[in-house]
């Protein structure tokens, strides 16, 4: 367990003078837009990232024959919390009294946390956030001629399954939903950061981090705002991402749960007075 997690929610003390641009999507958004705003910061939402149940008839299909066919697999991995979300109520749907003698396997304990809904067992790695962590878990080692069932969104990272392929497992992917960048302008954007005196962006995904860089247009905008701005990340891989892009103040959180955001949020605010004035 990392040490934002080891913390409780009433150790934060105050977040007074955050003006946090929070950029996950809408549905994932209001527990820890309540808690900044109850710890004294202010939440400004910017959704970088839609999720929208599968809908194309193949697609729903496929995947109810699958999760039809769940008591052949000895392993469900859940690679996000929507992947957790959307997979509880599928399984929930088809099974009223679950298959036996499947281990689960979670991304963040943002999603474990989800998954003590079904009576399996849970793993979850306590080294980190990314598809990494959890390949190194011992349960995944050795897995030759398992079935594995990954449950995730259409698209998106391979590693996951290919390493286990390479490892002798079968993967089937349960697709469960799709993702979908808003649109907005460049200007607005830009306008609202200054309107509103954003000083935090929180980003819980490399895809809403890359959707960020491309929205300001990175590479124009002015120096004063990149030194400004302290960009929050769910892991390494999507700090070094962020400080190549040409942020300067880049948190890496080590998870993208509600609790452990919000401890690196009074990390920020307590070191932010060293780099910068807090009204």
């Amino acid at each position: 367990m990392s040490e934002h997690e080891q913390m409780s929610q009433s150790e934060v003390q105050n977040l007074s003078g955050l003006n946090v641009l929070l950029t996950r999507p809408a549905m994932q958004a209001a527990g820890i837009a309540a808690a900044i705003t109850a710890h004294g910061g202010k939440v400004i939402a910017l959704p970088l990232l839609e999720i929208d149940p599968v809908i194309e008839r193949a697609d729903v299909e496929r995947l109810k024959s699958l999760i039809m066919a769940l008591d052949n697999y000895e392993i469900a991995i859940f690679i996000s919390t929507n992947a957790a979300t959307f997979g509880v109520e599928w399984i929930e749907n088809y099974w009223p009294q679950l298959p036996a003698g499947i281990e689960a396997y979670a991304v963040g304990p943002g999603t474990a946390e989800i998954l003590t809904k079904l009576p399996w067992l849970v793993h979850c790695a306590d080294t980190g956030v990314t598809s990494e962590d959890l390949l190194a878990l011992p349960g995944l080692q050795n897995v030759a001629g398992k079935r594995i069932a990954l449950f995730r969104g259409l698209g998106g990272r391979e590693l996951i399954a290919e390493t286990l392929r390479e490892r002798g497992a079968r993967v089937d992917y349960l697709e469960l939903y799709t993702r979908r960048v808003p649109e907005y302008s460049r200007e607005s954007v830009l306008q609202q950061i200054e309107r509103e005196g954003v000083n935090v962006v929180v980003t819980t995904s490399m895809q809403i981090l890359e959707s960020f860089v491309y929205l300001i247009d990175v590479r124009n905008v002015s120096p004063a705002l990149l030194k400004k701005l302290h960009i929050l990340v769910p892991s390494q891989r999507v700090q070094e991402k962020a400080r190549a892009a040409g942020f300067t103040n880049v948190i890496d959180a080590g998870g993208a749960d509600d609790q452990t955001v919000l401890h690196a949020l009074q990390q920020c605010r307590t070191a932010m007075p060293m780099t910068q004035e807090v009204p």
